[in-house]
């Protein structure tokens, strides 16, 4: 690890833990973060100090989260029968509206269906924002793997959630 572990700190849990929230909610956010730096820390040593240390940290977080796999599809089911989102309730209760709700609800029904797997690859690179690379360092796969995953779930997601699925853009 070529910078202080201190510094990868700073610089990295706040990250870490933004995903790890929106995956598996505050609470539990919190602990798992801490288990990931704590990993890491025992760890630091086995770090090749060529590899990168973002998708090193995010591969620590996913094995912590495989056990939890089953309460997120518990949490986004729950989501998708109340159109409640767990996580933003507190925060954007007052400005949300009906029609997103449905939208929301749809979205995390279509989340849940996913194989875990997949759900993992998309969540990478939609939530935490990592690179094909850096998922398939974290997640131990190949790139080829990775892409042709994000590729195919991207796709399953746009044929089953039609226009909520899609993002205007604009072009001058």
């Amino acid at each position: 690890m070529g910078r202080s572990f201190e510094a990868v700190f700073e610089a990295e849990f706040a990250s870490l833990h933004r995903y790890l929230a929106r995956r598996v909610g505050a609470g539990a956010s919190d602990e798992l973060a801490a288990e990931a730096f704590a990993v890491a820390f025992r760890n630091r040593d086995r770090l090749d100090p060529a590899r990168p240390v973002r998708p090193w940290l995010y591969g620590i977080a996913a094995n912590l989260m495989r056990h939890h796999w089953r309460k997120e599809r518990r949490m986004l089911r729950a989501y998708a029968r109340t159109g409640v989102d767990p996580i933003l309730a507190d925060e954007d209760a007052a400005a949300e509206r009906a029609d997103a709700h449905a939208r929301h609800r749809e979205l995390a029904t279509a989340l849940a269906e996913l194989r875990k797997d997949d759900r993992e690859i998309l969540l990478l690179n939609a939530w935490a924002e990592l690179t094909d690379a850096e998922i398939a360092d974290a997640l131990g796969l190949p790139i080829g793997t990775v892409k042709s995953r994000l590729s195919r779930t991207r796709e399953k997601l746009r044929n089953q959630l039609g226009e909520i699925g899609q993002e205007a853009v604009e072009t001058r």
